[in-house]
């Protein structure tokens, strides 16, 4: 009878006790987790950035899988050291987690949900250029709970990974290796409309910066205050963007002259078309 107690008693006990517990494997375990997270943040990115250019994002967006994957090895492999794991402990861990996590850590936790549900839907992944409100920039870290993007100042802007689930998310490039640029040019309307976009195609297909396997696409829309041209283009490396426009509007302006159409400002207070 005094032995069916004590392996009850063993049984609901939730913690071992300090003196069953490994410590110094649960160090191990840490430890070799850090280095091992330390290790795929440093060494696949070096990868990334010195192979083939196809290959580039696709080791980036490995990143956050295998830090994932890392931290839930090591949770999986820490639990059964500390905790006495059965089906009756595992219901009032589950239900004491749930509650304080519920209350004290809501929005941390719908952060980390959400950064699990990014890492496997991919909204964005490294190496990919997103907008998040008014901030954009290139996708450099993915973690569990918050992603972190360089915007062309060269300011790094953390955004909670909650933002999924309450605001659109402008990719330009969603894995592709380039983007698409848009250059904007508003014009009297007074001009040889069809001489304008040739010309503005020329100054495109002259670039330094130009993908040249992708279409180049000059669009037109009159307004009542002139003409808005556009020019679509892609450049070939994708952190060569704002270069490449400011080369478009520089050489763009010219050509316009050249073509004798004027250049004009959209009156004060009536918002540029975007479409």
């Amino acid at each position: 009878m005094a032995d069916m107690n004590t392996t009850k008693q063993k049984a609901d006990q939730l913690i071992y006790s300090l003196s069953n517990i490994n410590f110094v494997k649960i160090a191990l375990i840490v430890l070799g987790t850090w280095l091992a997270i330390y290790l795929a943040r440093r060494l696949l990115p070096y990868l990334a950035e010195r192979g083939p250019s196809q290959t580039r994002l696709i080791l980036l967006g490995t990143v956050p899988i295998a830090r994932l994957g890392l931290l839930v090895i090591a949770i999986c492999w820490i639990i059964p050291l500390i905790f006495n794991v059965t089906f009756q402990n595992f219901l009032v861990i589950a239900g004491a987690a749930s509650v304080a996590i519920g209350f004290a850590f809501k929005d941390y936790v719908s952060s980390l949900i959400a950064g699990i549900v990014a890492i496997f839907e991919r909204p964005y992944r490294p190496g990919d250029w997103v907008r998040f409100g008014d901030d954009y920039g290139e996708v450099i870290n993915v973690g569990l709970r918050a992603v972190s993007i360089n915007t062309a100042d060269d300011d790094m802007v953390t955004v909670p990974h909650d933002t999924i689930w309450t605001s659109n998310i402008v990719n330009s490039n969603d894995g592709a290796r380039t983007l698409q640029c848009v250059t904007d040019f508003y014009v009297a309307p007074e001009h040889d409309a069809a001489a304008v976009r040739a010309a503005l195609h020329d100054v495109a297909l002259t670039s330094a910066y130009l993908d040249y396997d992708k279409p180049i696409v000059v669009v037109l829309k009159e307004t009542p205050w002139g003409t808005h041209y556009k020019i679509r283009a892609y450049p070939f490396e994708m952190r060569d963007q704002f270069v490449f426009i400011s080369d478009l509007t520089g050489r763009g302006k010219r050509a316009l002259a050249a073509a004798g159409a004027r250049p004009i400002t959209t009156p004060a207070g009536v918002e540029a078309p975007t479409g």
